[in-house]
């Protein structure tokens, strides 16, 4: 099928040219809709830019703001407008006088140069490759009833299709005068919209051709509009070795059976200050000697205090930083949706690099969902997927709530997306308050199911024998059931 799809004309914006499917196909008529201060004008001034740049002639056609105030808000997002042709037909423009209605392409005399006979004029002159109407609502007030408006909207596009150009007109939708009658009129519709974790964007309508399917999201930032697709796991394979990934500490690699395996997806769960990331960063710090490169996104730490107790256990964190072998990204979690992490997490992947992936941590990523809880299973499961098909090996950090009591391996409920999990516990042995690892969950091999005391010193992390004096470690208060020489194996070891 795709090698029968016509050529694209570029939206100027890649993530909507990706939902897309390459673009919107030339010389048809697209609607972009959405309420007031949804960016319909600026991802307009996308369209038209790019069509400059790809030496195409372009028209802004303005029936509510006045091109000057067009052009000064263009330039303070970064957009030249020098290329652009401009059409002002605003309530301040000359066409309009007060009191008085304008038919598009029924060229009844009026006191004033009819509306039909500008837009014909300055169409025919300039001969755009790419136009945009913005509004096109506008004529709505300029006309008798729907009717007449739908007629004319009509007339409208078919005079700009027999100019063969490639049309975006944008609609305001309220609840008083909806849009919905327009879509009969137009080959697309693009939809800008909002929900509690953030702006979306969809394509309800888009004839000869497949759009990209899922909830994709968008931003209006200083550069404009930037969109981010849905990931789309299936869409993205990558070559890659199985092997296992060692973690350089001989206790963690005894209980793994060697490592975990490349292209895999881990959870390492805990309580606060067990040692979670202390212990997923070991495998990053390996990977650095091989010359991978490994990327950390922190959703609930800063990254000086990362950096910091990571010097302090002997994690040469800085050289691996002057190296480029590591990549460390604190996130603010409501300042980002979803897809717009799954983006950033794309370009480290397939423009730079990342072999290990970690995100510290899980509940923290959460929270770009703004209390979706219905999708946080579907998000992660994508962002999981994506990361194996492309072979690269994912660490997720998942913070379990009981410091001691009640066993949990993981609190987000993601237990059957991790091909590894490894788990850290607190524990209270005779008065003093001690660590333990274990292995639950390894799908790719075998493993140790003994538990073994874990500690983090000034040297790094340390891993003694398994436990096998004690019983009911999981409670966090196991009880002494043999000669405990065991628990001071590790300190001899020292």
């Amino acid at each position: 099928m795709s090698e029968s799809l016509p050529d694209r004309v570029s939206t100027g914006i890649a993530g909507l040219d990706e939902i897309l499917s390459g673009g919107l196909v030339p010389e048809r008529s697209y609607m972009v809709r959405g309420r007031a201060g949804s960016g319909k004008t600026i991802l307009s001034l996308h369209f038209l830019q790019r069509g400059v740049e790809e030496g195409e002639t372009s028209l802004f056609i303005n029936l509510e703001e006045d091109a000057r105030d067009l052009k000064a808000n263009a330039a303070a997002l970064g957009f030249d407008t020098e290329g652009i042709e401009f059409l002002d037909l605003s309530p301040s423009a000359d066409v309009f006088t007060e009191d008085q209605s304008y038919e598009v392409f029924a060229p009844e005399e009026v006191e004033s140069e009819p509306l039909t006979d500008r837009i014909v004029e300055g169409v025919t002159e300039v001969d755009p490759d790419r136009v945009v109407v913005d509004p096109l609502t506008q004529l709505r007030f300029l006309l008798s009833d729907d009717y007449q408006f739908r007629k004319q909207v009509v007339g409208f596009m078919r005079f700009l299709k027999d100019q063969s150009a490639t049309v975006v007109f944008t609609v305001q939708n309220t609840d008083s005068l909806p849009t919905d009658d327009l879509e009969f009129v137009t080959d697309g519709s693009i939809h800008l919209g909002a929900e509690e974790y953030g702006k979306t964007i969809d394509v309800p309508k888009f004839r000869g051709s497949s759009t990209l399917s899922g909830d994709h999201a968008y931003r209006v930032t200083d550069d404009g509009v930037e969109v981010y697709p849905a990931l789309q796991p299936g869409r993205h394979t990558g070559e890659f070795a199985f092997e296992q990934i060692s973690s350089g500490i001989d206790g963690v690699d005894d209980l793994l059976h060697g490592g975990i395996e490349r292209g895999t997806v881990s959870i390492v769960s805990g309580p606060t200050g067990v040692g979670k990331t202390t212990l997923s960063t070991q495998f990053m710090k390996e990977a650095a000697e091989r010359g991978e490169r490994s990327v950390i996104y922190l959703f609930e730490e800063s990254r000086g205090t990362f950096l910091t107790r990571s010097r302090a256990v002997g994690i040469p964190v800085d050289e691996m930083l002057e190296r480029g072998t590591l990549q460390v990204n604190e996130v603010e979690a409501l300042e980002r949706s979803p897809q717009e992490f799954a983006r950033m997490v794309r370009e480290e992947v397939e423009e730079r690099g990342a072999e290990i992936v970690m995100v510290d941590g899980i509940a923290g990523y959460r929270l770009t969902l703004r209390g979706e809880e219905g999708m946080m299973l579907e998000q992660m499961h994508a962002l999981g997927r994506y990361l194996k098909n492309m072979g690269v090996t994912a660490v997720f950090i998942d913070e379990t709530r009981n410091i001691t009591g009640e066993f949990q391996a993981t609190v987000e409920n993601i237990s059957y997306l991790a091909d590894n999990i490894v788990f850290l516990r607190h524990l209270e042995v005779q008065g003093e308050m001690r660590k333990a690892i274990g292995v639950l969950k390894k799908r790719t091999s075998d493993y140790e199911r003994t538990i073994r005391e874990f500690r983090i010193t000034a040297d790094g992390v340390r891993v003694g024998e398994p436990m096998t004096g004690l019983r009911g470690i999981l409670s966090g208060t196991p009880e002494i059931v043999d000669d405990a020489a065991e628990l001071e194996g590790l300190d001899e070891e020292e």
